[in-house]
């Protein structure tokens, strides 16, 4: 590895910190939607493989860094994962320490990075020689985590209903594809479908604004006033490990360590039993809130981390919902990438450590000090100054001139009609992880059950 390269991916974990601690502060937005679309565009550029990874693992460290902000100062989630904090970091606010909650959400997440990081790469090295094994039965593997998934969504029942539905809306438009010429029969359009899931719920509303009555009934409001209050300001270099207590640090490192090797599952669906099950017997509700935040942020590092890395190294197909979702990109974006062509074949074990060191460290020592040190400035200079429709707005966009490269006018619309569809389920509280397992198991499924 030269001297070029490795400054290659220090600029491209700057720019990724940068980046995404502003999304990920920014209040309402989604890990797949915004950095999904982003990393798929990065690779279609032909940025070099490691260089794209790097961003990819400054992102996410970033990114769960800091949509823990805004939850803290404002009791509003940054993104999906960072939902199931909120009940914890609204008590510390009425208890009047949502500094607390800030530093103890950090520290959680850089204790989370630390373990992730290695237990990743010891199990995915360790998973290598059944690796053969694995892939030969991924396409019934994506449907038993499909219906995993289903069971831990919040609507169980609806969410395994589901499964076979979706499944037959998404080869049903593969095969009109097909039969109308608009793509070739050996090509399966999967990259607009993917991004048609993640940007679902926002196409859902855009629709629903266009019924009057709809639109009438939506409550209307003026500007919001948000409080924020005034603290201290830390001098030196935060240490995670003296804002956390030692009970703290130990439940942030078994829950990072649980969630790293349950990779497979829900991320959002472990953050809540884990932090909920770490802090049940806490009686003082500052320091049970405190104990759960902790362990909850470490957690979603952690699950991030290692569902990428472990499928990615041992594996190379996205066998686990941050894979499939956030991460697919690096797996699967035709025509650069595919599930016999990826990081996992490109590059080596050497490649991959130092990417997610390189990567890690540097979104850690930016973002984690920023964060600390400054959240309250940030978080007020997003909240007046970067709306959240903005962003999606920007993603949206992206996602049209995907569908469109993928599939032409036609598929604009069949996008549309996907969005619509997972939406729906989103709203009917069939998690993200479900449908994309559902995306990758569909082909295999219906051609099962036809067979009967």
């Amino acid at each position: 590895m030269d001297v070029n390269l490795i400054l290659q991916m220090i600029m491209a974990a700057v720019l990724a910190a940068i980046i995404y601690t502003i999304i990920g502060i920014a209040p309402g937005t989604d890990e797949t939607a915004t950095i999904a679309p982003v990393i798929l565009a990065l690779v279609l550029m032909g940025i070099q493989p490691i260089v794209v990874l790097t961003f990819f693992m400054s992102a996410i460290v970033a990114n769960k860094l800091t949509d823990s902000v805004p939850v803290a100062v404002a009791g509003v989630p940054g993104g999906v994962m960072a939902a199931p904090m909120v009940e914890h970091a609204v008590t510390l606010k009425k208890y009047g320490k949502p500094d607390v909650s800030i530093r103890k959400m950090a520290s959680g997440s850089v204790i989370g990075t630390f373990v992730a990081v290695p237990v990743s790469l010891l199990l995915a090295n360790a998973l290598i020689p059944l690796s053969d094994v694995i892939k030969e039965y991924a396409d019934p593997l994506f449907f038993i985590g499909a219906v995993i998934l289903a069971l831990m969504s919040k609507n169980r029942w609806i969410a395994l209903v589901s499964i076979i539905p979706f499944a037959i809306l998404i080869q049903s438009l593969r095969h009109l594809y097909w039969g109308l010429g608009t793509v070739p029969e050996d090509t399966n359009v999967f990259v607009s479908f993917f991004l048609g899931i993640t940007i679902g719920p926002v196409i859902l509303t855009l629709f629903e604004l266009l019924n009057n009555d709809k639109r009438d009934r939506l409550e209307r409001f003026g500007l919001k006033s948000i409080v924020l209050r005034k603290r201290k300001k830390t001098k030196e270099f935060p240490n995670p490990f003296k804002i956390l207590t030692k009970s703290e640090i130990g439940t942030s490192a078994l829950a990072s360590f649980i969630g790293s090797i349950t990779f497979i599952m829900s991320p959002v669906g472990m953050t809540s039993l884990l932090g909920e099950l770490f802090s049940s017997r806490i009686k003082d509700p500052v320091k049970k809130a405190s104990r759960a935040i902790s362990s909850m942020d470490a957690l979603t590092n952690a699950t991030y981390i290692a569902g990428t890395l472990i499928p990615l190294i041992a594996l190379g197909i996205p066998l686990s919902p941050v894979a499939i979702g956030p991460g697919n990109a690096l797996f699967n974006a035709p025509p650069v990438f595919n599930l016999d062509h990826n990081l996992h074949h490109i590059l080596s074990t050497a490649d991959f450590i130092w990417a997610t060191i390189i990567g890690a460290v540097v979104a850690l020592g930016m973002t984690y000090f920023v964060v600390v040190k400054y959240s309250q400035e940030i978080c007020a200079f997003v909240f007046k100054w970067v709306p959240h429709e903005a962003i999606l707005g920007l993603f949206f966009g992206l996602v049209l001139l995907l569908s469109y490269m993928d599939g032409g006018w036609l598929n604009i619309g069949g996008v549309f009609l996907i969005g619509l569809v997972s939406g729906f389920l989103h709203r009917l509280g069939i998690h993200y992880g479900v449908q994309f397992m559902v995306l990758y198991a569909a082909p295999w499924l219906i051609s099962k059950i036809a067979g009967f």
